[in-house]
């Protein structure tokens, strides 16, 4: 990368999302990777993550899909509402 070369911005979905109640917390990296954690259990759950428009597809690394949507600034992600983890960017 030289000067002039300015990094892209991160996708807006990038970051810390929670349920309501904190026990779970998804992670959506930079790299196309997620982590997510359940109650004390930390990387419950990781894999990668495509995003088309609003649409979220998951693949956990043991092979398993799942699918979510951003809607209003919330993620839909199959049974689960998730909120941006509060202080973290909109």
């Amino acid at each position: 990368m030289t000067g002039n070369d300015t990094p892209p911005d991160p996708h807006p979905y990038i970051g810390m999302w929670v349920t309501e109640d904190g026990h779970i917390r998804q992670e959506l990296l930079p790299n196309g990777r997620y982590d997510e954690a359940r109650g004390n259990r930390q990387s419950a759950y990781t894999g990668s993550y495509t995003v088309t428009g609003n649409h979220i597809d998951y693949v956990d690394d043991t092979g398993f899909t799942a699918t979510g949507d951003v809607r209003d600034g919330v993620l839909f992600h199959e049974h689960l509402v998730l909120h941006r983890e509060r202080g973290a960017r909109p």
